[in-house]
């Protein structure tokens, strides 16, 4: 087991390019719709009828995701494994990144460095285990596990963007703010998958566990405990989140012109 745990807290690197959109690319998405999480348990994903094969994400390095492709005629998985971070309900943006902190811009990569360093700092002192130990910049955690209402409170696309930079994958929650999932999805930061029961009560941080995405069948494993544990479909926003945005989605698909 701790092989497994110094295996996925080695150091990575990250690209981040932001797109600042103009009036002919806003025209252009007009045609584009991204399905957004609900905050009841009724909400169900479409199924994922993408052809786009994934490519590697260009802020997360191996082992903490890796992006296997199989034949036509075999459904294609994304896969992310690393240790979880395990949160409550109703963890809102402010706990995910302070108001305080939303100066520091993104698109600067230092500054979206420093903004990474920041993330969950807002949590209570109840979480006695920090998200990214002090002195550090990055989370040796790749996939946050969370609860009912993840991401409620204001609409700030930093608090995403703060997740992905510290290094997290993916996030997987009971279920989401809405505006926090289209956030995520349009950003391209983390992955924002929903599970079919309380994970957050299943898992505990520091758990070893690997998320594989598939186009109609998705789980959660646990390799701590043994468990395995089936997630919804991310449907449609799962290949705007591999593009890396939504503009690079539409330049892409050749929605927008490619730079």
């Amino acid at each position: 087991m701790a092989a497994a745990a110094a295996a996925v807290s080695e150091p990575f690197s990250f690209k981040l390019a932001f797109h600042r959109p103009n009036s002919s690319s806003l025209t252009a998405f007009s045609s584009l719709k991204l399905p957004c999480a609900a905050n009841s348990q009724n909400y169900h994903f479409k199924s994922l009828k993408s052809q786009l094969t994934p490519q590697s994400h260009n802020r997360i390095a191996t082992p903490l995701r890796s992006t296997t492709t199989t034949p036509a005629d075999v459904s294609t998985v994304t896969t992310f494994h690393g240790l979880c971070y395990v949160v409550g309900d109703n963890i809102d943006t402010d706990q995910i990144i302070p108001a305080e902190y939303l100066t520091l811009v993104p698109s600067n990569p230092d500054e979206y460095e420093k903004l990474g360093s920041y993330a969950l700092i807002g949590l209570p002192s109840s979480y006695e285990t920090r998200f990214i130990d002090p002195g550090e910049t990055k989370s040796k955690y790749s996939i946050v596990i969370g609860g009912d209402n993840f991401g409620c409170g204001s609409s700030r696309e930093h608090a995403p963007v703060a997740l992905g930079a510290s290094g997290v994958a993916a996030v997987v929650a009971e279920s989401y703010a809405r505006i926090f999932f289209r956030n995520s999805v349009a950003t391209g930061e983390v992955y924002p998958m929903e599970s079919e029961g309380r994970l957050c009560e299943e898992c505990k941080t520091g758990d070893v566990v690997t998320i594989e995405l598939g186009e109609s069948d998705s789980k959660l494993i646990n390799h701590t405990s043994g468990k395995e544990y089936k997630l919804k479909p991310i449907g449609d926003a799962g290949p705007v989140i591999e593009a890396g945005g939504i503009f690079a989605y539409a330049r892409k698909t050749g929605m927008i012109p490619s730079r």
